[in-house]
């Protein structure tokens, strides 16, 4: 393949999208104004109360604990703050393996390796989700107790499946649900199989206050102990959606502070935003639609099948370019990137951004093993962010660049394989 200025006919499309794939919807003006009120009294710290005031903080778990189901929240500094406090909380311990995802982002090895374990990564499969047969491999090699579980770029495996596999395996399973806060398997809400879920509110995830976190539980000695280790010190009877104190008692001097606390100006800007989440969810979903269907049919192009059980939150799409040299696909993210549009490889050589695979993430992937339906998978996978900035009439025209810019790449390469 020649260089793109040779390549580009004058006659081919040169539409250009000219929105952003960085720019983020506009926080709801009830968070504005509670953001707003906080910052006029000043008092940010959780645990820095009027009297009788119980903060946003604390308001915060309860309401996100009633829409996740869930009988415990803490909120959290950070997602990965969250991850690495949920492994310490439920009992991981240094030097013991857990299993997580191959395919995934940083942080979530990041948290194992956090707390002194060690990441035993596990393969992926075509749908991007964890591969169920390596993963009762991995068990009965490692004799793993844990299973970190990230539901990555919100594609969720068979859930009915996976909890047959870790009973099987003696497995008790965490769930990373960065990317899926208000998606659901079968109807039950993604974060309600395992013993904890975690979730982030990163700006860009399903709620953005910059950064920040949330566990949910059901385990009332989990749920102590994250509150414990989030910072509360003796402070803890100030949370409403926790344990009682007699629970607290068990744990209040075994357990180290992490001072990874949220603050209630974060609280403050997030409680608007979850109330309306679940709108939120189905207008990404529906962006998502428009954009696959613009898509599908593209030569040389495979999207990733969603199946009826997944309830999806679509605020990323990805396909793969099966088979495709990394020249072919390089002409690829050039021509969308000239056009406007942003397109992510995992394939890439080098780690780009948040992008990057365990080949990337050094002695925080542990003992990096033969990963070949992995490398497989993910040497032709390309990731697009959806805003919700985005209009639909948006998508369609990114879509409509990106399927131009496939086909023309493939028509120029003739047969795209190495």
């Amino acid at each position: 393949m020649t260089g793109r200025s040779s390549d580009h006919p004058s006659d081919r499309p040169s539409d250009r999208f000219r929105g952003s794939f960085t720019r983020q919807s506009p926080l709801p003006e009830a968070a504005i104004a509670a953001a707003t009120e906080v910052l006029r009294h000043g008092r940010l710290h959780r645990y820095t109360l009027a009297p009788g005031e119980a903060g946003e903080a604390t308001l915060l778990e309860e309401e996100f604990a009633a829409w996740q189901g869930a009988r415990y929240c803490v909120a959290l500094a950070s997602g990965g703050q969250a991850l690495a406090i949920a492994l310490r909380a439920a009992g991981v311990r240094p030097d013991e393996p857990v299993l997580t995802n191959a395919f995934t982002l940083a942080p979530v090895p990041g948290a194992i390796a956090a707390v002194g374990a060690r990441p035993v990564l596990v393969e992926v499969a075509e749908d991007l989700t964890i591969d169920l047969d390596d993963l009762a491999a991995r068990a009965t090699e490692t004799g793993a107790r844990w299973l970190l579980l990230s539901h990555m770029r919100g594609h969720i495996c068979d859930m009915d499946r996976l909890c047959r596999v870790a009973d099987a395996a003696g497995l008790r399973v965490i769930e990373d649900c960065a990317h899926t806060m208000g998606a659901r398997w079968d109807g039950v809400r993604s974060g309600r199989h395992g013993i904890a879920a975690c979730f982030s509110t990163q700006t860009y995830k399903h709620m953005n206050s910059g950064e920040g976190g949330l566990l949910t539980t059901d385990d009332p000695d989990l749920a102590a102990r994250a509150v414990l280790m989030s910072g509360s010190y003796m402070l803890y009877d100030r949370h409403r959606a926790a344990p009682g104190t007699e629970v607290f008692d068990r744990h209040r001097t075994a357990v180290p502070n992490m001072s990874a606390r949220m603050d209630d100006l974060r609280a403050a800007i997030l409680r608007p935003q979850l109330a309306g989440l679940d709108a939120a969810c189905a207008e990404w979903t529906a962006l998502y639609r428009v954009v696959e269907a613009g898509l599908r049919g593209t030569p040389g192009l495979t999207l990733i099948d969603r199946p009826a059980r997944e309830g999806f939150v679509g605020s990323s799409i990805q396909f793969r370019l099966q088979g495709w040299s990394a020249r072919a696909i390089g002409a690829v993210l050039e021509g969308c990137a000239a056009r406007g549009v942003d397109l992510r490889w995992f394939g890439a050589a080098r780690a780009q951004g948040y992008t990057s695979t365990y080949r990337h993430w050094g002695g925080a992937a542990g003992a990096t093993p033969d990963l070949p339906r992995t490398d497989a998978v993910l040497a032709g996978l390309i990731d697009m962010r959806l805003p919700l900035s985005f209009s639909r009439e948006d998508g369609a025209t990114v879509a409509r660049i990106v399927s131009d810019e496939v086909s023309h790449a493939q028509a120029l390469a003739g047969d795209v394989a190495e």
